[in-house]
């Protein structure tokens, strides 16, 4: 009889924290821990070699692992630039993986990983021409193609939240103005909260945060919006909004036949969702002539990085 594939790890480096899973060929999670993302590459280095230790202690027979990491990543593994991260840059992050863990390692970008998770084992299966972008600190993007995932010349392919949505918008964590994800991500909720609560429009949202206006972020506006709360409703809906026309525009590009949203703002369903949808028909070139392009949730949650690196890795183990 032969034996069960090995399980492989996942890592899902973001802006705001490393999750480690450890996940099975049909991308059940057996194990899972995360950790805030620290600043620093030496620090950042031992989180991750910290999380995977503890995983592999109690699964010995992890094979490799599989790295999706916020930024653009070569075909070799290596960091060139994270803008959510700020200190990684020009990082061979795949090779000082290896060195640390004695494992075989693959290293792409986070929104690839989360795409080839939901290609393989969710929302995206069985789609030729798909879109899975990934709402959180900031926008990512994978781009399925043919039914795999396009990286394009360098491994830089699909950074989607890095065009110029508003040339007098707010400045991006990139450096650059008017970018989508500087009006789109989740610090762009936070941004439009604080607008809001400094007009007075919030009030419920400034209480959650104890009256203290810097405080305010986009989990003040996701807890309103739960509970119901109008001007949560009304925030939410401006940023649903701002979503949907970069929506439009990719579609307009691309031509996908679905579009999946993964991140951690997918987790608010339909409060974000339907607004959402109703947005994109109202921008989208010649909606009545075209096919309808759904927009779903991920299958795999927030677990789509983790699942979709170490599904990466299944090729290494």
């Amino acid at each position: 009889m032969t034996p069960p594939a090995p399980p492989t790890v996942g890592v899902d480096l973001g802006g705001t924290n490393v999750r480690v899973a450890i996940v099975d060929r049909d991308g059940h999670v057996e194990a899972e821990g995360r950790e805030p993302t620290p600043l620093d590459w030496p620090a950042l280095r031992t989180t991750i070699t910290t999380l995977v230790g503890r995983l592999r202690d109690a699964h010995p027979s992890a094979a490799a692992v599989g790295v999706g990491a916020a930024g653009l990543v070569d075909r070799d593994g290596a960091v060139h630039y994270a803008p959510n991260i700020p200190r990684l840059i020009r990082v061979p992050l795949r090779e000082a993986l290896v060195e640390r863990l004695d494992l075989p390692v693959v290293v792409d970008n986070d929104a690839n990983a989360a795409a080839y998770g939901e290609l393989c084992h969710g929302a995206a299966r069985g789609v030729a021409h798909g879109l899975v972008i990934t709402l959180g600190t900031g926008i990512g993007g994978g781009i399925i193609s043919d039914g795999r995932i396009l990286r394009g010349a360098h491994g830089f392919a699909a950074e989607v939240g890095h065009w110029q949505f508003d040339p007098n918008g707010p400045e991006c964590a990139c450096g650059e103005w008017g970018h989508w994800e500087a009006a789109a991500s989740g610090r762009a909720l936070g941004a439009l909260a604080r607008a809001a609560a400094a007009a007075g429009d919030a009030p419920k949202g400034l209480a959650r945060a104890g009256g203290d206006l810097r405080a305010v972020t986009g989990v003040e506006v996701a807890d309103a919006a739960t509970a119901g709360d109008a001007d949560g409703l009304r925030i939410l809906e401006a940023y649903a909004r701002r979503v949907a026309l970069g929506f439009a525009g990719l579609t307009n590009i691309l031509d996908p036949e679905v579009i999946v949203v993964s991140g951690g703002l997918v987790e608010l369903g339909d409060l974000l969702l339907a607004p959402l949808r109703d947005a994109f028909g109202a921008h989208l070139e010649g909606a009545p002539y075209r096919p309808e392009v759904p927009i779903v949730p991920a299958a795999l949650g927030e677990r789509a990085g983790v699942v979709g690196a170490a599904a990466l890795a299944r090729s290494l183990a």
